[in-house]
């Protein structure tokens, strides 16, 4: 199987969810989604990252983006790890899981660890799944790819942010800079030339011929 990479379809599938049955790329319909695993139910770190993931659902729904999570875990203890998810988190976890108990999904998208490089998440050689995002968008494109270890619990908001920056490039030729910020100044893509980008945008300033600076119209902002 080749490796996925940016650019890269994302593997259909047909899965158990907490909320039914779900064709991946019917469940991504006209929308952007996230598809996240966790290492395993009831473990701490990724309590706290459900639990986030739940918070976020305005921010996710208001970027036309699904989520949907995964964990080698059968159904029956998705939904009673749901319940300490919403306890802990103040929250109430609405979005699927994934019970992938043999391991199908995860190994379509090499989710899973190896003893290599974390034994303690592999039992009885059994590999269980690492800290994987796949951002797809609408035409089922993978759009971003983070592998976090089991120990390392991630920063959705860093999710979002770039998301952010996926959906502004697609809309202008653009590239958003080091610790871009949505509403904050831009970068002119390499393809557009300077006195081109001067008719798009409000303000270009020139660093460099290679490094040009835009400020957004305000709509775009």
């Amino acid at each position: 199987m080749a490796p996925l990479r940016l650019g890269s379809t994302a593997p259909d599938f047909t899965a158990e969810t907490t909320t039914g049955e779900i064709n991946f790329h019917q469940f991504i319909g006209d929308s952007w989604a996230v598809l996240f695993s966790h290492p395993a139910d009831f473990t701490p770190v990724c309590t706290t990252e459900l639990g986030e993931v739940a918070k976020l659902a305005p921010e996710f729904e208001k970027r036309n983006v699904k989520v949907i999570g995964l964990s080698t875990n059968e159904l029956n203890d998705h939904a009673r790890w749901v319940d300490d998810i919403n306890e802990v988190n103040n929250v109430c976890v609405k979005f699927p899981i994934i019970a992938d108990k043999d391991r199908e999904v995860a190994t379509l998208y090499d989710m899973l660890d190896s003893v290599e490089h974390d034994a303690s998440n592999v039992v009885n050689g059994i590999p269980f799944t690492v800290r994987s995002v796949f951002v797809v968008d609408p035409a089922k494109k993978i759009r971003l790819i983070l592998t976090y270890p089991a120990s390392c619990g991630r920063n959705f908001d860093e999710l979002i942010r770039a998301i952010d920056s996926l959906q502004l490039s697609d809309r202008q030729p653009i590239a958003t800079p080091a610790n871009w910020q949505p509403g904050q100044d831009v970068i002119v893509h390499v393809s557009v030339p300077t006195e081109k980008a001067k008719e798009i945008f409000p303000e270009v300033r020139e660093a460099k011929p290679y490094l040009r600076f835009a400020t957004l119209p305000e709509e775009s902002k």
